[in-house]
């Protein structure tokens, strides 16, 4: 696999995929407080395999592979298919929660492109899946779909690790040895992707959708989902 982007391409695949972009992927685990909480999880280890899971049967086979097809619309400025494609990724989650969680990212990530005055062409949309607004963000900044999708998955996953340093607890070194760990499967999560036609888009994952849901009603929380 070979992934070519400019230098300035590059910079703003950065800044899309941080930490700091104010979107608000830090304020959601996603299930993982709830999983944590109940003792499903309780380990370094027990966490890898659950966002490795995640990663392979989730990303892999829905986002990313909405990603491609999104970039793609934005090229073609393919309004009816970027509505579809948003509307598919909305159902395709499992839970409010879960759907809180791609539609708040997805609006403040709108905003902030408007902030920016970037002349973006938008769909008109009721509401926005993340994945949309990220690739709408990736084709107006020139980065290569493969080189997103890298960057799609690194910034999930930098954030669900970020969310089990607090709740297992993890020391900052286990983190990063985590990451390290799970960032080796990114590039198989995304040559799968591009493999997955239509037809095949879709994944469930009963573990994290109960966890989801139940966080909806968990007694204490420190994340919005």
């Amino acid at each position: 696999m070979a992934i070519t982007t400019t230098d300035s391409a590059l910079l703003r695949l950065l800044q899309l995929s941080s930490a700091a972009l104010p979107v608000g992927g830090y304020s959601f685990s996603q299930g993982l407080e709830y999983a944590i909480d109940d003792a499903w999880l309780s380990d370094q280890l027990a966490v890898k395999d659950w966002l490795s899971l995640q990663l392979s049967e989730s990303l892999a086979c829905v986002d990313l592979p909405l990603l491609f097809r999104q970039i793609n619309a934005a090229k073609q400025q393919d309004m009816s298919a970027m509505v579809y494609w948003n509307d598919y990724a909305l159902a395709c989650r499992e839970t409010a929660e879960l759907r809180l969680t791609d539609t708040a990212m997805g609006r403040a990530l709108i905003k902030l492109m408007e902030k920016l005055e970037l002349p973006i062409t938008m769909p008109t949309l009721n509401e926005v899946s993340f994945v949309t607004a990220f690739a709408l963000a990736a084709e107006h900044w020139g980065i290569e779909v493969r080189a997103a999708s890298h960057g799609y998955c690194w910034s999930w996953l930098e954030n669900q690790v970020a969310a089990a340093t607090k709740l297992v607890p993890l020391g900052q070194t286990s983190a990063q040895q985590l990451l390290g760990e799970l960032m080796e499967d990114i590039p198989q999560a995304v040559e799968h992707a591009a493999a997955v036609v239509d037809e095949h888009i879709g994944a469930s994952l009963p573990a994290l959708a109960m966890a989801s849901a139940s966080h909806e009603t968990q007694y204490s929380r420190l994340f919005r989902s």
